[in-house]
This record gives C-alpha cells, structure tokens and sequence, in this order.
C-alpha cells in the first residue's frame, strides 16, 4: 500500500486550515486518504489528527452561527423593547393630544353656544308664558299666577270643552305665536318627567294624541333618564349635563324650533322645515303625579327698556302674538 509523503501530509493540513468547513469537500480528501496504510503509526495519527481537526472546525462553526444567532436574537429583543417603549410614548402624547382636543373642543361648543344664546335672545323677542287652563288636562294642577304645572292624586271636576286634554296630561301656553321669532325658559330642575315644545293651537285634544310633528307637535321629552326629541321614529339626543332650565328659541318664518340647555349653554335640538300655519303655542307635559313641577320662567328685563322707563321697577309687559 501506498504510503502519503510528508509534503502530501502538509498539502492537506493547509487545506484543512484554508478551507471553510461548509465548503470542505470531505470525498475529496477521504478519496486521497483511502489508500492509508493504517498498520504505520505516522499514518494512523495523521488520519485521527485530520478526523479531530474537522470534528472541532465543524463544532467550532456551528458554535459560531449559534453565537450569531443568539447576538441577533438579543438585538432583535432589544430593538422590539425600543419599538416597545416609543408606542407606549406615542400612545400617551396620543392620548394628551385627544385629552388638549377634547378640552378645546368643548371650549369652542360653549363659546359657540353662548354665541348662539347671546344672538337669538338678541334678535328674539322674549315672552312671559302663562298656562291656558281651558286646554289643561283634569289631572293638572296650575298655580295661581298660572307659571307652574304640577300633576295632582286625581283628576278634577272640570267643565268639557274640545280645548281640553282628554288622553294625555298637557297643557298649552296662553299665548299663540303666527309671526316673528320668540323665546321662552322653563325650569325643569324640579321634574323628572316632561315634555317641552309648541304646538298647533287646533291640535287634537279630545281624542287619543300623539306627538310628533306630522300631528303638529315639536318637542322633546325627558324620561327614564334619557333625553328624546319627539321625531317619526323618535331620536335619542346626548346631553353633556342635565338641564336645570330650557330656553325654547321659535322662528315662525324660517319654520324652525330650537332648544337649548341653559345650564352649560348647550344646543339640544332643532326641529328645522317644520309645517307650520295658523298660529303655535308653548306645549308643556307630565308623565305623573310623581314627576314635580314645570316652571315657566317671567320675562326677562331689557336693559335699554330699563334705562328709557320713568319707573325700573315696573314689571315687564309680555309681548303676544295672535
């Protein structure tokens, strides 16, 4: 058998040492070594030198890619924290942003609000309501000074009459609007059921009512805690904070009825295109003897008609249209 030289011995060693252990072509060398006389003692140690050469290389690169990967896994960890930590940073300047928006949105809607109050009772002409009590239903109890409704245990012996409230405990404004803008506040603090808004005056009273406007009514509702205007179907509204008082701002020739929380100056609702003729009244309502009271607020002073009357303290004179 042949015996490899010493300078063949070496040739291989070099190229153990030069090549990559992925690129190694083992059958090259195996082929090179297949004629080792493994009875020589050089020879034997040659073959377990080179066998123990490429076992450690091969460990020694799979140690080296495992390294590798755990240094990419780590860098990977490290950059998913980072990423990890810059949401959490955008997600709370999100959330300051939102709050900052929200505050200044508000702010606008108030001033908004107050606007829209201040200009309407500017160009509104303002109206001391009184209840009517041809129209009161029996049940309905009205104060002297008839500014104030409230539901009794039961209902009165009163005379018939087609201007009455039959099916339905309501009750009408004295005063009918066919013309012009007008505005009237009610305080609602002390009830926790009602309806509020205008009506036909020649609406149905004897017979079973509803309210809507295809039946000639334009309000809205406070009940079971929640806020309605009467709409065909009904709309759910959303108020920021419960009203202590309402305004009702009418405009007879641009057909419209608003109403507005007088408590944060809020817009509540605005019936628009409505189908007015003939005259409209105030429409007041009750749900039962445990809903409270309504309170129509008197008529508000103008400080110019304060300044040009002989007499301040004379009391307001209501202005109505028939």
């Amino acid at each position: 058998m042949e015996i490899l030289s010493n300078d063949t011995h070496r040739i291989l060693l070099c190229q153990i040492r030069s090549r990559d252990a992925k690129q190694l072509d083992y059958r090259e060398y195996f082929v090179k070594v297949d004629n080792i006389d493994t009875t020589s003692t050089n020879n034997l140690l040659l073959w377990i030198l080179i066998a123990f050469i490429l076992v450690t290389k091969t460990e020694y690169d799979a140690s080296e890619q495992w390294k590798k990967w755990k240094r990419t896994e780590e860098q990977l960890r490290t950059e998913k924290a980072t990423l990890q930590m810059e949401h959490e940073e955008l997600s709370r300047q999100n959330g300051e942003f939102r709050m900052e928006n929200e505050k200044l949105q508000k702010e606008i809607d108030d001033r908004k609000a107050q606007f829209e109050n201040d200009w309407r009772k500017k160009y509104y002409q303002p109206v001391t309501v009184t209840l009517d009590p041809d129209t009161a239903h029996p049940a309905l109890i009205l104060s002297e000074e008839r500014r104030r409704v409230a539901m009794g245990e039961k209902c009165l012996d009163l005379p018939k009459s087609q201007l009455r409230f039959e099916s339905l405990p309501c009750v009408l404004g004295q005063q009918s609007f066919s013309s012009e803008r007008h505005f009237w506040e009610v305080k609602v603090d002390s009830s926790t059921a009602w309806d509020l808004g205008i009506c036909r005056s020649n609406v149905m009273c004897t017979e079973r009512t509803y309210i809507k406007p295809e039946d000639g009514f334009w309000a809205i509702r406070f009940y079971n805690d929640e806020y309605w205007a009467l709409t065909s179907p009904e709309t759910q509204l959303t108020v920021k904070q419960p009203p202590r008082m309402v305004c009702i701002f009418l405009d007879y020739e641009d057909r419209c009825v608003s109403f507005y929380n007088m408590t944060d100056n809020s817009h509540i609702h605005t019936f628009s295109q409505g189908d007015f003729y003939g005259s409209l009244k105030p429409f007041f309502r009750l749900w039962s003897k445990d809903s409270g009271h309504l309170d129509i607020c008197p008529l508000p002073k103008e400080p110019e008609v304060a300044q040009l009357d002989d007499n301040p303290n004379s009391p307001p004179t209501d202005i109505v249209h028939t």
